[in-house]
C-alpha cells in the first residue's frame, strides 16, 4: 500500500470506527436493559462493544500472518487499559473508592486471564488450551453476573461461598447502576446496533491495514505497531469514558470496565482466533508485553485492595508503570 493510501487508512478508518463505536455501545445497552440484564451484565455487554475496534484489528493482522501485531494489539491495549482508565482516572479524579469484595471478585478473573495470556503467548500452554482455561473462567463470571436470587442459590458450591459471591455481586450493582443504566431499548436500536457493527468491523479493518502498511514503510517494528499504536487509538474511546466517569464519582464503573473489557480483549482478540490461526513465537518484545499485563493487573489490584481503591499517588504510580513499559518495550526493538 502506498503511502498516502496507507495514511488515509489509518486516519479514516480509525475515526470511523471509535466513533461508530459509540453508536454500538449505546445501542446494545439499550437492548441489553430490554431484555433485563443487570448492571453488571450490561457493563459486560459495554465492554465487548467498545472493544470491537481492537479485537477486529487484533483479528485482520493475525488473518494476514502479522502475528506480532495482533498479539501486541490485544495485551498492548490492556496494559493501556489499565494506565488510561484506572491510573489516569484516579489522577483525575482524585480517588476511586471501591468495595473490597468487588475489587476480589473482578480482579480474580483479570488475574487468571492476564497469567493465562502470558503462558499462551510464551507457548508454556498451547492457545486451544488457553481458551479452554479462560472460558471456563468467562462463562463462570458471566453466569454469576446473570445469575439472580434462587438462580445463584442453585449453585452446588458451600453456602458461605455463595453468600459472599452473592453479596461481592450486590455491591457491584450498586456501584455501577448510576453509572450505565440506559433507556429501555426498541427493535430499531437491534437494527443501528447491527449497522453500527458492520461499520466498525470495515473500519477497523482499515485502520489496521494502514497502520501495519505505514510501519513496514517507515521501518517500525510490529510489535510497536500493535503494542503501542494501535493499542492506544482503539482503547481511546474506554479510556475517556473512564476519566469522564471517574472525574464524577463512578469511578468504580471504570474499574469494572477495565477488567472486564481485559478479560474480552483476551478471549476474543486473541485466545479464539489464535486457536485457529496460531500465534508467533515467543519473543523479548511479545514477553515483554505480556509480562507488563499480568504485572500491572496485580499492582493495580493490590493498590485498589490495600486502599479500598486508587488514590491519586496510586494513579500516578500506574501511569508510571505504563511508562516504564513504554521505554523497556522501545528499548528490547
Amino acid at each position: 500500500m502506498a503511502l498516502g493510501p496507507a495514511i488515509t487508512a489509518f486516519v479514516v478508518g480509525a475515526v470511523v470506527s471509535l466513533a461508530t463505536s459509540w453508536v454500538l455501545v449505546t445501542r446494545l445497552e439499550r437492548v441489553g436493559e430490554r431484555f433485563g440484564f443487570s448492571e453488571a451484565l450490561l457493563g459486560m455487554l459495554a465492554a465487548l462493544a467498545a472493544d470491537t475496534p481492537e479485537i477486529t484489528a487484533a483479528v485482520t493482522a493475525l488473518v494476514h500472518h502479522q502475528r506480532a501485531v495482533g498479539a501486541g494489539v490485544v495485551i498492548g491495549s490492556n496494559v493501556f487499559n489499565l494506565a488510561a482508565l484506572l491510573g489516569l482516572g484516579a489522577v483525575v479524579a482524585g480517588r476511586i473508592d471501591l468495595h473490597r469484595k468487588v475489587v476480589l471478585l473482578g480482579g480474580a478473573v483479570g488475574v487468571w486471564m492476564a497469567t493465562v495470556c502470558l503462558v499462551s503467548v510464551g507457548k508454556v500452554v498451547d492457545p486451544a488450551l488457553g481458551l479452554v482455561f479462560s472460558l471456563a473462567v468467562l462463562v463462570a463470571y458471566t453466569f454469576v453476573l446473570a445469575a439472580h436470587g434462587k438462580s445463584l442459590r442453585r449453585l452446588p458450591i458451600p453456602r458461605r461461598w455463595l453468600a459472599w459471591v452473592s453479596s461481592a455481586v450486590d455491591e457491584e450493582e450498586l456501584e455501577l447502576v448510576v453509572a450505565i443504566r440506559p433507556t429501555r431499548g426498541e427493535p430499531r436500536d437491534a437494527l443501528v446496533a447491527a449497522l453500527a457493527l458492520v461499520v466498525v468491523v470495515v473500519a477497523s479493518v482499515g485502520m489496521e491495514r494502514g497502520a501495519s502498511a505505514l510501519g513496514q514503510h517507515f521501518a517500525v517494528a510490529d510489535v510497536i505497531i500493535g503494542g503501542l499504536v494501535l493499542a492506544a487509538v482503539t482503547s481511546l474511546p474506554n479510556a475517556v469514558a473512564a476519566v469522564y466517569l471517574a472525574a464524577k464519582g463512578r469511578g468504580a464503573a471504570a474499574f469494572s470496565t477495565a477488567l472486564n473489557s481485559n478479560t474480552l480483549n483476551v478471549v476474543a482478540g486473541l485466545l479464539l482466533p489464535a486457536t485457529f490461526i496460531g500465534l508467533t513465537r515467543p519473543s523479548g518484545q511479545t514477553m515483554v508485553i505480556a509480562a507488563a499485563y499480568l504485572g500491572l493487573t496485580g499492582l493495580t489490584l493490590g493498590l485498589a485492595y490495600a486502599q479500598r481503591g486508587l488514590r491519586r499517588p496510586a494513579g500516578w504510580l500506574i501511569v508510571a508503570g505504563y511508562a516504564g513499559f513504554v521505554a523497556t518495550l522501545l528499548a528490547a526493538s
